[in-house]
Order: structure tokens, then C-alpha cells, then sequence
């Protein structure tokens, strides 16, 4: 495991952050999950050996999603190749790939008798096709499985790589998610493994390969955006022709990440709903102080139609180094030294 890294970022300069230990709003707090359903499914999980991401990065609405019987699962270990200043999956090198995850999800789907699962994951930079077959591998294995069960994924960019696109789509999800996270000025310090015409663009190549599948991103509020960046985020989504926008409040894991910039009020999360939803034609919003991206989910895939594709469809910055990814270093013979080759990972 490693550190995330500096807990200062450029967009947090002048900017009052809020101290870790800083009382939260009556908003955002919630009751600790124990429920007798949520027991359950946590030995569910146990004895899988499966992961959440409800449990890995801390989730506000565990106690409510998984009381009411619904989880998102996280493939691929637990251990990501990234080190995104405001996520509390764990940040290393992975161990191995277990091949047989998706036939254990896929039984614990079945096992727990859901209508609608999420599955996502870590990043896998390490893997030829970042763990796209594996994505495509869990979705047909529900689906077998448990076939009136639609299939959400929330996946990585893939470093852009289209083919790796392809072949998650081909496994037919009910709807393709990947988090823009931030908005374009804050996007490089915040999320120094990606790039944000990247994930703006995969997406609309998504749309583009198959426009009858919902795609759907995910911003987070308080890491020291601006209203005019914000909605330059959201036009900017439009325009690769995002259906479902997720919009939530940034709640620091732990000292490791970077401060809170400010708490966001429920009135500016409906304000930013009626933006997305009335002015910039979004098929849906879900805002709120502790929406994340799978909350409700299994709504907005029974309820909302799929629209067209934007004007953005090719995938763009696919071949453009991310500010935390260093360009492979080859070393030549010198004399009478063999030549060796290594490669740094992102």
C-alpha cells in the first residue's frame, strides 16, 4: 500500500479548507448501519470473498442501500493502481487476478435476490485491457444467474482504450457510469490517473457504440469547484450525450486525503438538479449531500430512456500521459552491458 500522496492542491489556495475533525451539518449525518438486513448481506459478502465499494470507500448510504437489499460490488481486489486524493479505496500495487470473481458475484447476486446490481472497481492500469473482460465476464454470469436482474457497471477510463470499451458493451449492461469526479481546473491534482476530455469523451464513445444504453458520470461538490465550473462541467458532459448526472457532497476519508473545501446546502444540490435536468436536458439528476453514484439506481434503469448520442463520440487524450502518469523508460547498452527495458506503472 502506499500514500495518496500531498494533501495540498493548487485549487485549495486562498481557500479556507474545513479541519477533519470539524462538525458536520444536520444534513449529512446519518445512522450507523446494524440492521438485521445489512448483517446478512455483510456475511453474504464474507463468505463470497467479495468486496464492496460501500464498505471500501465508506459510503454514507451503506446502512440504507443495504437494508433495503440492494449493494454495488466491487471486482477486480481491493487494492487500486491509481491515487485519486479524495477516494478511500486503498492505493499500491495489485496482487494477481482472481478469474474466478465473477462466477462468486454472480452467485452472491443470485443468493441475495437482487433486481438491479451495480458492479464496479478499482483500476487495473497493470492489465493488457484494464479488467474489461472481467467486467463483461460478471455481467453475462448475473445474467445467467439471475435473468430478470439488470447490470449497472461504474468502470475505469481503461486509458482510453476503445477495444476495452467494446468489449464490456458487447456484454449488454443496462447502463455504462464513469465519474467525471471534479470539474476541469481541479481535475489534474484531484485525479492525477486520469485526464478530463478523456473521461468526458469515453463516454460519448460509449453512446456511440451503442446509443441504446444509459451512460451516467458522477461529480463531487465541495473540493473548491466554482459555479461557472461546475456548469461548464455538466454542458461539457451534454455534449458527449450523458444521460444521468449524480451529484454529491466530497466527504474526506481520512488525513490522508485532501480537505473539504466547503459543505454544500440541499437548496444548491436542487438548484444544480433543475440546471441539469430543465437547462442543460439531462435525462436525469440524482443531487444531494449524500447521493453517490449508485443511489438509486435501480429507478433511474427501470424509469429513464436512453438518448442520443452528443457531438462528442471519439475518444479523445487516450494517447496523452494523465499528470501522475510517467512516460516508459527504455534503457539503451552501454559497452558491453546487456540493454534492459522497464516500464513505470500509473
Amino acid at each position: 500500500m502506499k500514500p495518496k500522496g500531498t494533501l495540498h492542491i493548487r485549487g485549495h489556495e486562498g481557500v479556507d479548507v474545513i479541519p477533519l475533525r470539524s462538525r458536520k451539518p444536520e444534513w449529512l449525518k446519518v445512522r450507523s448501519p446494524g440492521g438485521p438486513n445489512y448483517l446478512r448481506l455483510q456475511a453474504l459478502m464474507r463468505t463470497g470473498s467479495l468486496h464492496t465499494v460501500c464498505e471500501e470507500a465508506g459510503c454514507p448510504n451503506i446502512g440504507e442501500c443495504w437494508e433495503a437489499g440492494t449493494a454495488t460490488f466491487m471486482i477486480l481486489g481491493d487494492v487500486c493502481t491509481r491515487a485519486c486524493k479524495y477516494c478511500g479505496v486503498a492505493h499500491g500495487m495489485p496482487a494477481g487476478l482472481d478469474r474466478d470473481e465473477p462466477r462468486r458475484v454472480a452467485e452472491t447476486v443470485a443468493a441475495m435476490q437482487l433486481e438491479h446490481v451495480v458492479i464496479t472497481s478499482v483500476n487495473r492500469d497493470e492489465l493488457p485491457d484494464g479488467g474489461a473482460s472481467i467486467y463483461a465476464e460478471t455481467i453475462r454470469r448475473i445474467r445467467d444467474a439471475v435473468p430478470g436482474c439488470s447490470v449497472e457497471v461504474l468502470i475505469p477510463d481503461f486509458k482510453g482504450d476503445e477495444s476495452a470499451l467494446r468489449v464490456v458493451l458487447d456484454a449488454e449492461p443496462a447502463i455504462l457510469g464513469h465519474n467525471l469526479e471534479t470539474v476541469a481546473r481541479l481535475h489534474p491534482d484531484v485525479r492525477p490517473g486520469g485526464r478530463y476530455w478523456r473521461s468526458i469523451s469515453y463516454l460519448g464513445a460509449a453512446k456511440r457504440i451503442r446509443p441504446d444504453v444509459l451512460t451516467k458520470t458522477g461529480i463531487i461538490l465541495g473540493m473548491g469547484e466554482e459555479a461557472a465550473e461546475i456548469r461548464q462541467a455538466m454542458t461539457d458532459l451534454r455534449e458527449a450525450g450523458v444521460d444521468i448526472l449524480t451529484l454529491g457532497q466530497y466527504l474526506r476519508p481520512s488525513a490522508q486525503h485532501i480537505p473539504v473545501a466547503r459543505w454544500v446546502t440541499p437548496a444548491e444540490f436542487a438548484e444544480w438538479k433543475r440546471v441539469g435536468e430543465s437547462d442543460l436536458g439531462f435525462r436525469h439528476v440524482e443531487a444531494g449531500p449524500l447521493v453517490r453514484s449508485s443511489y438509486h439506481a435501480k429507478e433511474q434503469a427501470r424509469e429513464v430512456e436512453a438518448g442520443e448520442p452528443g457531438r462528442i463520440q471519439q475518444v479523445l487524450e487516450a494517447d496523452v500521459l494523465a499528470p501522475a502518469e510517467p512516460p516508459s523508460l527504455r534503457l539503451v547498452q552501454i559497452g558491453s552491458r546487456p540493454s534492459s527495458q522497464t516500464v513505470a506503472g500509473a
